[in-house]
């Protein structure tokens, strides 16, 4: 085998092992280093530039001591995969679930994850989407302080549990969505400037230096490790981490999104089975999923925060911030027809116009809709669910909403039967200034947002971490169990009425039917929301109640009305034969 690491900064380079000589590396072209040498799996190693200390592989897979420490050897080809009949699966019609391996259970492992697989698939998830895994400094993390990007962080049990995690989810039906961050790295154990320019000097993003796009190693360390982990890992999809943070030159000739996408479609030739892209962006911008001949990026779908803030508005009736413009009682209904609110309208928040309409030949299932994810979550200042200031019934009603909005519906772990623990930021950066850094500049956001700084929990506090693990006795029981009953019926809903994953969004129908209430059409089918304190007498006209949230009658009529109690929703359709 051939050792290689892209050094450019360096004028020697050496690979270092424990208790063996050093290995000299020969510099080659465009600031490459490479070495003859055979490493077995588990064997530790490091690089030594110039005379500086060792540092990690910057494209190690497996970091065994931390992310400071030498690389371990990992051999993805060692690994007895068992799902070779495994065709994967289409996002189209698809139920993703996001969930963060550290709180998804107690023991916050992969192998604890596999456990809870039966669950998702009762639920009629069709894709798990895991927040970032790869390594970081600490024991606990949102995973986007993430250093380097080809690792599995240990504390979940490393590279060896990751593909056992994925191999027992394609057994279960269930495709893997790995969440990736090419925009920045961490504040901690970032050692790739030694190596070369990875990062633009004097840009930044919100979150750190920004990454130097017009280097050609560096797009290549993007893309090979999109290609690792849908290769090597068998994983059937990315969702690319705020894609509006990836900056690159006006003279670049191909976009990093459209390069990825390329690549990872030629993958997909090759493999036999699809391979899914998912965009994070900010930007409104329906160039991220129109087609390469049209100009576009061709990614698969991307997430609309649209949906979630017009539908927050309206469950909550929180305005502040970004949520002002959506306090329109016409945001449902734009939303559900268009996809997005800002669509080259006046964003408020922005102070400027925002965003470009979707050409109506894009089907509805290539944006993300989602009513709560981690971002939504946990960038609160006390974290909080819908589920800790929402009654059951407007969870229902948010249930609703979330399964059958013209989109691919998406929840985030414990949505399902409103979980009662929040999701808060934690950290568990070891260095202390850092640590009151991340203390400090989170208590001064929220200051700035008018929030009450003692609602602003520590995010270096093990507490923090430990209170937003999920609490798995509560499904079971009362109004959770409840609430999970009816996230089970709309997924056997979605599945049973083609009316509810019809991507053509020309039979998408919206209306508002007064304050509070609205009328959201599919096709043939009708969602009607009233979240007004009033009664809603709605004519059915022969048809009948596909189903209902508790409190307002379901069933078939073949005349007559339906009484829409305050705070329900119903979903209506022609009789079923």
């Amino acid at each position: 085998m051939t050792i290689e690491v892209w050094a450019p900064r360096a004028a020697r380079v050496r690979l270092r092992r424990p208790g063996l000589d050093d290995v000299e590396l020969t510099a080659g072209e465009a600031g490459w280093w490479t070495a003859p040498l055979t490493l077995a799996s588990g064997d530790e190693y490091g690089f030594v530039l110039d005379d500086g200390a060792v540092r990690p592989d910057p494209r190690s897979r497996r970091q065994p001591r931390g992310v400071h420490e030498l690389s371990a050897w990992d051999d993805p080809a060692s690994f007895a995969w068992t799902d070779a009949a495994w065709t994967g699966r289409q996002l189209a019609g698809g139920l993703v679930y996001e969930l963060h391996v550290g709180t998804f259970t107690h023991e916050g492992t992969l192998d604890a994850a596999i456990g809870r697989l039966p669950h998702l698939v009762d639920l009629g998830v069709t894709h798990v989407e895991l927040l970032p895994v790869n390594g970081f400094n600490g024991t606990h993390n949102w995973g986007y302080d993430g250093v380097l990007w080809y690792t599995v962080q240990e504390d979940y049990g490393g590279p060896e549990a990751y593909r056992r995690f994925v191999d027992a989810a394609h057994a279960a039906g269930l495709a893997v969505v790995q969440d990736v961050v090419y925009n920045h790295l961490g504040p901690s154990g970032n050692y790739l400037p030694e190596f070369g320019p990875y990062l633009r000097d004097g840009q930044s993003t919100t979150w750190g230096s920004s990454v130097d796009l017009d280097q050609r190693a560096v797009r290549d360390h993007i893309i090979d490790n999109a290609l690792m982990w849908l290769g090597d890992m068998h994983v059937d999809g990315l969702r690319l981490d705020a894609v509006h943070a990836l900056h690159e030159s006006a003279a670049s000739p191909v976009h990093i999104l459209r390069e990825i996408a390329e690549r990872v479609d030629a993958l997909s030739a090759h493999l036999g089975r699809p391979l899914t892209l998912i965009a994070e962006s900010d930007l409104n911008d329906p160039v991220m999923i129109l087609p390469r001949e049209a100009g576009g990026y061709g990614l698969t779908a991307q997430w609309v925060d649209d949906w979630h803030h017009a539908v927050h508005v309206a469950l909550t009736g929180e305005t502040e911030g970004y949520y002002a413009d959506f306090a329109d009682p016409q945001a449902p209904p734009k939303t559900w027809t268009g996809g997005f609110y800002h669509d080259g309208t006046f964003s408020s928040f922005r102070d400027r116009d925002w965003g470009a309409p979707i050409p109506a030949a894009v089907p509805s299932w290539r944006l993300v809709t989602f009513a709560q994810d981690h971002d939504q979550i946990g960038n609160r200042a006390a974290g909080d669910r819908l589920s800790q200031s929402l009654s059951a019934e407007r969870l229902e009603v948010a249930a609703v909403l979330t399964m059958t909005a013209p989109g691919t519906p998406m929840l985030f772990m414990g949505e399902e039967w409103g979980a009662s623990t929040p999701w808060q930021f934690f950290t568990s950066h070891p260095e202390p200034e850092l640590a009151a850094a991340t203390r400090a500049g989170r208590t001064a956001e929220f200051a700035r947002m008018g929030w009450d700084e003692a609602l602003v929990p520590d995010p270096n506090d093990p507490a923090t971490f430990e209170r937003s693990k999920l609490d798995w006795a509560e499904p079971g029981a009362g109004v959770h169990a409840r609430l999970l009953e009816l996230y089970r019926a709309l997924s056997r809903l979605r599945r049973a009425r083609p009316e509810l994953t019809d991507p053509d969004r020309r039979g998408h129908g919206a209306e508002s039917a007064g304050p509070g209430r609205w009328v959201l059409r599919r096709d043939a089918a009708a969602v009607y929301v009233n979240l007004s304190p009033e009664p809603w007498s709605i004519d059915l006209d022969g048809r009948e109640v596909w189903l209902a949230t508790s409190g307002a009658p379901a069933g078939a009529a073949d005349a007559g009305a339906l009484v829409l109690p305050a705070d329900t929703a119903a979903i209506v359709g022609p009789v079923s034969r």
